[in-house]
């Protein structure tokens, strides 16, 4: 036989076998890769960044343990970028092989790649925030910076409650039912208030003639109280002590530590308990007073006939 016809014998039979054997191992390893994204991304969630959160976890052990709904959240977002780099590497895989297979079938890979280079750098140019968009999204899944449900502070711009999460871009519902559609590139700053725990903090304003001691036993048994009967608050409430000492009265700091989301409604019930307890007590809510000097009023001793602030009568409001 020639060489012509050993050519073209292993053109019709070598060429086929090859291209066979390249799909056959570029599905083998798309099969493998597959598998071991999730792998990966489950070993993630339950590597470095949970040990972050050991020493914490140790403090505060009923407000960090795993629960059905934390390990529900993690699933999703495993799934959710499981997905994503799944397919990425779905297509790499694949396009090797088709490139691997076009070198077998005598076609000149060469110029196929400088204009998928020249294609990949114009497209990364026009596409420079989008792709940084998703990356950011990424790393906001992989790091659970928040979730759908979690009460957030974007840059101290955009405050609300998340509603969805996608590699692009993240959904926020404002208090006034405004809902804000921000680019993950565009966030600098996350601040997660319903994330593991949440903590009230009230400050307590009381008149200058009260009896410190006795309005911060008031405020600890009616915050204990609440301890005992509100689920919510998971440790005993600590009284800080003054804080400030303002114009109209002296200021006691209460920190109660409760579960995500959940120190709004614990403050406004301290605060509805304290009212009726300070009442009861006899301790004076101080409110701003003000002395007003009324004109035509008596002058008062020591003071001339002409001036034009004479008075003597206060009134407060």
């Amino acid at each position: 036989m020639d060489i012509t016809g050993q050519e073209a014998l292993d053109f019709l039979v070598g060429t086929p076998l090859k291209i066979i054997a390249i799909v056959v191992v570029a599905a083998i390893v798309n099969r493998i890769v597959r598998r071991g994204v999730k792998r990966a991304l489950r070993s993630l969630q339950a590597g470095a960044v949970q040990e972050r959160l050991g020493a914490v976890r140790r403090r505060t052990p009923a407000a960090l343990l795993e629960t059905g709904e934390t390990s529900l959240r993690a699933e999703q977002r495993i799934e959710a970028l499981a997905s994503v780099l799944r397919s990425v590497l779905s297509f790499v895989v694949w396009l090797v092989a088709a490139f691997m297979v076009l070198g077998e079938l005598g076609i000149e890979l060469g110029p196929l790649l400088a204009g998928a280079g020249i294609l990949g750098v114009a497209l990364g140019f026009g596409s420079q925030s989008l792709v940084r968009d998703f990356l950011s999204g990424v790393f906001i899944l992989i790091e659970d910076q928040f979730g759908v449900g979690d009460i957030v502070s974007l840059d101290n711009e955009t405050d609300g409650v998340v509603e969805a999460v996608s590699l692009r871009s993240t959904r926020v519902r404002s208090v006034d039912g405004t809902l804000w559609h921000v680019p993950n590139g565009e966030v600098r700053r996350v601040g997660n208030m319903s994330q593991h725990w949440s903590r009230a903090l009230l400050d307590v304003e009381v008149a200058y003639d009260t009896d410190l001691d006795h309005a911060q036993q008031v405020i600890r048994d009616v915050a204990e109280a609440l301890w005992h009967e509100d689920p919510a608050v998971l440790e005993a409430p600590d009284v800080w002590g003054v804080e400030a000492l303002g114009a109209n009265g002296i200021t006691i700091r209460l920190v109660v530590k409760t579960t995500p989301s959940e120190q709004w409604r614990v403050s406004r019930v301290l605060r509805q308990r304290l009212k009726s307890a300070f009442d009861a007590a006899g301790i004076e809510i101080p409110f701003p007073q003000q002395t007003v000097w009324h004109r035509g009023d008596p002058p008062r001793a020591g003071a001339s006939d002409g001036s034009a602030a004479a008075g003597a009568s206060e009134a407060r409001s």
